[in-house]
């Protein structure tokens, strides 16, 4: 089971991915599209062109771990738009939730 919190560093690719690609497919678009260490422990994201399924590819340590939500009905309404997600914008793009932009703030600074 892969737990998402919000230290974990998460990496979305913007553009379309082939899903017949698998977990060395995916570790080679880490390498070379985004630039990234497919081992760092990173999570990274990938939607297929009709945006009806997503990917995840993360490494535990031990192994990689690759999964895959497809939707029964409709597409997945979130952009991949930007490089880089927190923790609570990968959970709503997982539930196909849409918030938009700066409207859920989770951190609040605490006055001394």
């Amino acid at each position: 089971m892969i737990q998402i919190s919000p230290q974990m560093r998460i990496l979305a690719c913007t553009k379309p991915v082939d899903f017949r690609k698998g977990i060395d497919g995916l570790a080679h678009i880490c390498r070379q599209v985004l630039e990234a260490d497919p081992f760092s422990g990173t999570v990274f994201v990938f939607c297929n062109r009709r945006k009806t399924a997503l990917k995840l590819l993360c490494y535990d340590g031990q192994g990689f771990w690759l999964c895959q939500k497809r939707l029964s009905s409709g597409r997945f309404q979130t952009r991949l738009d930007q490089f880089q997600m927190d923790a609570h914008e990968l959970q709503a793009l997982v539930w196909n939730l849409h918030v938009p932009a700066g409207s859920v703030q989770f951190f609040k600074k605490l006055q001394s």
